[in-house]
């Protein structure tokens, strides 16, 4: 099953994950795993207004932010995915921010933003969290940690300041905006 996009035009927040995992295919939402912290992430962060699950991943055009993933097909973990399928997914990802010009895209893990590097043409910035020194197509590039539960490599603190930081540099990005 493919996990429906939750997009419309002129976004504040494009999230791009790597793929679905299999319960979320299952239960047909995004960042459905029992052990992922992405929806307390959303609240914590207050980017989002109430406390929010899966279940309500299509509300998220409501305040300004979509879903969407770089590859669709659904497995049980990254190490599952080809290198080529990065390649062949970027070129739909990459019409979507053309085609719903979001003010900022945010990959949902450095393992999706160094896999996607290459071919994005730009240098990496000093840190691989936080913004980065590229847009595409007039969008603002963001790295998050991978809220899964498997990623080691972060604490639940240190995802949530990058998610803060988010919010923060997105309330810049829109004062900037409004004032040119």
């Amino acid at each position: 099953m493919r996990l429906q996009d939750r997009i419309k035009p002129g976004l504040r927040v494009l999230f791009v994950g790597i793929n679905p995992g299999v319960r979320s295919a299952i239960t047909g939402h995004h960042f459905a795993g029992y052990s992922n912290r992405f929806w307390k992430l959303l609240s914590d962060s207050r980017l989002v207004p109430e406390p929010i699950t899966y279940e309500d991943d299509d509300r998220l055009p409501e305040w300004g932010l979509g879903i969407t993933n770089l590859i669709a097909r659904p497995s049980p973990g990254i190490n599952d995915l080809r290198p080529a399928e990065y390649i062949e997914a970027w070129s739909v990802l990459n019409r979507k921010i053309r085609r719903y010009r979001p003010k900022v895209v945010a990959l949902v893990g450095v393992t999706l933003y160094r896999a996607l590097l290459p071919l994005l043409d730009c240098p990496p910035a000093a840190s691989a969290l936080g913004p980065q020194p590229v847009k595409i197509h007039g969008a603002r590039l963001f790295v998050l940690p991978n809220p899964s539960g498997r990623n080691a490599n972060f604490t639940y603190a240190e995802m949530l300041d990058a998610y803060v930081r988010l919010r923060r540099w997105c309330e810049h990005v829109n004062e900037l905006r409004h004032a040119t």
